[in-house]
């Protein structure tokens, strides 16, 4: 692979994000990670992996677009984009607030349409692109108290599927990957009663690992991924079978 090829990560400087970036690093890409927040995790994520570090909020459509020209102002066209960028505002319906739902449709479904129309074009032009989006499992099935959440990640599922039908012709694939419960820093600061209670539902009796989503996202990225567009793959344990 062209050690010349950049790939962004948004949300890549912390969690499943930082793994992605770091085994993109480790294939030879240039990464730019983009953040919002935590100064000190981009700094040891640029550290650690040799990634360049971009502070942009990625659920504002005028700091995308901006954001996204400075990414390639310094560093080059982009090749691969992995929409990872999410939050959590959980709270069943009846108690959810307007700025708890606009936020997490925002940051978790708006900005891969806000990051995929600032790369799309070029993308379109060089005839090729990789663009892999982070759902989840809870926007396969859904989650008590996740309504928010749930729909941005089933949102993410028909909008691949659209923009790969859109894209296939020009050589640009558009896949999704939907994680199961992942072992990280969030899921770590569950309560352990909570934490066994999940695990129990899982026929792996384990949570999966920042790596195992990192090397669908290296391989999905490669050209051996070239006639795969539109699918979505899921690394649960078998929690949710599709």
């Amino acid at each position: 692979m062209s050690a010349q090829k950049l790939a962004i990560v948004t949300g890549g400087t912390r969690g499943i994000g930082l793994e992605i970036t770091r085994q993109l690093r480790a294939e030879g890409y240039q990464v730019a990670a983009t953040y919002h927040g935590n100064e000190d995790a981009a700094r040891a994520c640029s550290e650690q992996t040799g990634a360049q570090v971009f502070k942009f909020d990625v659920s504002d459509f005028a700091a995308t677009q901006a954001g996204v020209k400075d990414i390639e102002t310094r560093m080059g066209a982009v090749s691969v984009l992995v929409n990872n960028a999410g939050i959590t505002q959980d709270s069943t319906l009846h108690k959810m607030t307007e700025a708890a739902w606009d936020t997490v449709i925002r940051t978790n479904l708006s900005s891969c349409f806000y990051m995929c129309r600032a790369v799309i074009n070029g993308m379109r032009d060089r005839s090729y692109g990789r663009i892999i989006n982070i759902s989840s499992i809870n926007g396969q099935k859904g989650q008590f108290g996740q309504a928010n959440y749930a729909a941005a990640k089933a949102g993410l599922l028909g909008f691949t599927k659209a923009l790969a039908l859109e894209s296939a012709a020009k050589g640009i694939t558009v896949n999704a990957i939907c994680p199961g419960y992942i072992a990280t820093d969030m899921t770590a600061s569950m309560k352990q009663e909570v934490l066994e209670s999940i695990i129990r539902q899982i026929p792996t009796a384990r949570m999966g690992t920042p790596q195992e989503i990192a090397d669908l996202v290296v391989f999905l990225a490669s050209d051996k991924a070239g006639f795969i567009t539109g699918s979505t793959l899921t690394a649960n344990g078998g929690q949710y079978m599709v």
